[in-house]
């Protein structure tokens, strides 16, 4: 699937796939996954639905794509020598208001992939698993290093606990997280919990 999307996306310029994304995201946030069309992308980023589908085969993969897209760069790039060091780069990539943005459009993407196969498939490929393979890259880095013994049973449940801190911030203080609650979070929740 991943190669056929890339073959596919090869004729449009890096600058207007850059356009076309934004566009694809503002449209999400308007009005919503379920609503969003793809005669509606066409018409606000001037482009055919034929042209959409041959890029990107459907809508739910154009959609990961575009979110993948705004994701400021890969987690695994991040290595400071530290793993509280790369933990805190990592919260530290988007500002706040960005955050926001993003949890809002998560928030109303998280209904839908339940009952969205195909969205949720996207999403997992494009979105979740380089984030849980970068996050791994990291505490693989830290085991390396002897700051995490290799036998820590917090290991396999970092990515629960970050996700968690952005589910629970949400439904108990209903604040989106941002980047002082995530270095609180990560010092006081997940270095301890891996014994650094």
């Amino acid at each position: 699937m991943a190669e056929a999307a890339t073959a596919r996306r090869s004729r449009i310029t890096p600058e207007r796939e850059a356009e076309l994304y934004a566009a694809v995201l503002d449209l999400l946030r308007e009005v919503g996954y379920e609503a969003l069309t793809m005669d509606a992308i066409a018409s606000r980023t001037k482009s055919s639905k034929a042209t959409l589908y041959r890029q990107w085969g459907s809508k739910p993969e154009l959609i990961a794509r575009a979110l993948r897209h705004n994701k400021p760069g890969s987690i695994e790039d991040i290595d400071t020598g530290s793993l509280r060091g790369d933990l805190l780069a990592s919260a530290d990539r988007s500002d706040d208001c960005q955050m926001e943005r993003d949890a809002a459009l998560m928030r109303s993407l998280f209904h839908v992939i339940h009952e969205n196969p195909e969205l949720h498939q996207a999403l997992r490929q494009l979105l979740i698993e380089p984030e849980i393979t970068g996050l791994n890259a990291l505490l693989r880095r830290a085991v390396e290093r002897g700051e995490v013994a290799p036998d820590n049973p917090a290991l396999g449940y970092v990515i629960h606990m970050m996700v968690g801190g952005f589910v629970a911030r949400d439904l108990i203080e209903d604040r989106t997280v941002d980047r002082a609650f995530l270095r609180s979070y990560i010092d006081a929740v997940i270095l301890p919990a891996l014994g650094v």
